[in-house]
């Protein structure tokens, strides 16, 4: 794939505080004066670069956080949002009005699923969820009013990969849109290099890395962005999904460390998954030969990265489950926590947690069974010892014994 260093290019913007800080300074203002009336007037007209109307629309912080994202994802522009929800709900509201028809993948988020099956339509905006690597299916789908194809480069939680250039080779044969949630595959993947249009992350995962602040980003053309931002007829403008400029600054100072972050998450991942595999436990990652979606994830990826920090194991049932992540809590090698990019690991059964607003048959058709944990591996310094001991964890919950060393 085409070479870009996102990492490089976050690193060479400069920011400078009110009085030369190397932190720019952090704009605790709810809204902005204006040297004349007019000036208001063309502000709110959109006819105003440089000027801020109100927090709600634009601040200094958020717009320093924006410009580096876009940065990161090889975009024009980008807006940060309160939540990673904020940003999807945001963009699909301004890509789609009534009576228009989105193709998404069947495995994303809970979150997603329940705003694209429950939530639009009574917008009479509905959504066909298909196989996302069925390039049948999916043109099959496609209908005169379908504005767009959604997916999330790796799937939550079963960490499917979307090929995401030939995905991008059917929107623009059928002039559709194709949006991709990136939050597993920061750095690793550039989504907009391969053919997307928009690009989402929730921030409140390995971007910001500390599990201490809910936020969300789209990027895209400037364009884009600017009509998202319309005073008059805007959806995030509307919505009212702000981020708070505390926030913003928080997130931009944790930002200038994602590359070296993932690498860790990334390392630590695949040592573990190759050794649980030998062990003979079910465990699925991009970065294994024996991940069906192995190859494509490379073909993909910047390398340096790695696969990510998700992996998932079945552990047969959610009692067995339960009991696993209960054991590996107590011995202090992570926390029974949703969410993902923390310093620590954390693990959740997602049938019962981030995908349960997913119908259970729905669920079970897709391949989320009843004991899947989602791992998000921390940036543990000795890996090995962390492999023993939940290694250990596993042999007393029953999960690996010999039993399950002949099944797999």
């Amino acid at each position: 794939m085409e070479t870009f260093n996102a990492a490089n290019e976050i690193q060479d913007l400069q920011y400078f505080g009110e009085f030369g800080g190397v932190n720019p300074s952090i704009s605790d203002s709810s809204t902005y004066t204006f040297l004349s009336a007019k000036t208001m007037f063309d502000t709110f007209e959109g006819n105003a670069d440089g000027c801020y109307l109100y927090s709600r629309h634009s601040s200094p912080m958020n717009l320093y956080l924006s410009q580096a994202l876009a940065k990161m994802e090889n975009t024009e522009a980008a807006n940060v949002t309160a939540s990673g929800m904020g940003a999807i709900t945001s963009v699909l509201m301004e890509v789609c009005k009534a009576d228009d028809h989105i193709i998404s993948s069947r495995t994303i988020y809970g979150g997603t699923y329940a705003f694209l099956k429950n939530f639009l339509p009574s917008f009479n905006i509905k959504t066909t969820f298909v196989d996302i690597s069925n390039f049948e299916s999916i043109e099959n789908s496609i209908q005169p009013n379908t504005k767009v194809i959604y997916c999330e480069t790796v799937s939550n939680p079963l960490l499917e990969v979307a090929d995401l250039k030939k995905l991008s080779e059917i929107c623009k044969k059928h002039n559709l849109q194709l949006i991709v949630d990136n939050t597993f595959s920061p750095l690793s993947v550039s989504p907009q290099l391969l053919g997307a249009d928009i690009v989402i992350h929730s921030l409140t995962k390995f971007i910001n890395g500390s599990s201490d602040t809910v936020g969300g980003v789209y990027c895209g053309t400037q364009e884009f962005i600017n009509d998202t931002k319309n005073v008059n007829t805007g959806a995030c403008m509307l919505l009212g999904p702000t981020m708070d400029s505390m926030r913003s600054a928080s997130i931009l100072k944790n930002l200038r460390t994602l590359h070296i972050r993932m690498k860790q998450h990334s390392y630590n991942a695949m040592y573990l998954a190759e050794r649980f595999e030998k062990d003979g436990l079910k465990v699925s990652y991009p970065g294994l030969p024996s991940h069906k979606d192995h190859e494509l994830m490379k073909s993909m990826m910047n390398e340096e990265y790695g696969f990510g920090g998700l992996l998932t194991l079945d552990a047969g049932t959610t009692e067995k489950a339960n009991e696993l992540m209960e054991l590996m809590q107590q011995e202090n090698l992570g926390y029974l926590a949703v969410s993902l990019g923390f310093y620590k690991t954390l693990f959740s059964c997602s049938g019962s947690s981030t995908s349960s607003e997913i119908p259970e048959e729905e669920r079970s058709a897709m391949g989320i069974s009843d004991g899947l944990i989602r791992f998000s591996i921390g940036l543990d310094h000795d890996i090995e010892r962390t492999y023993r001991k939940m290694k250990e964890c596993m042999k007393k919950t029953g999960v690996l014994n010999h039993e399950t060393i002949s099944i797999y």
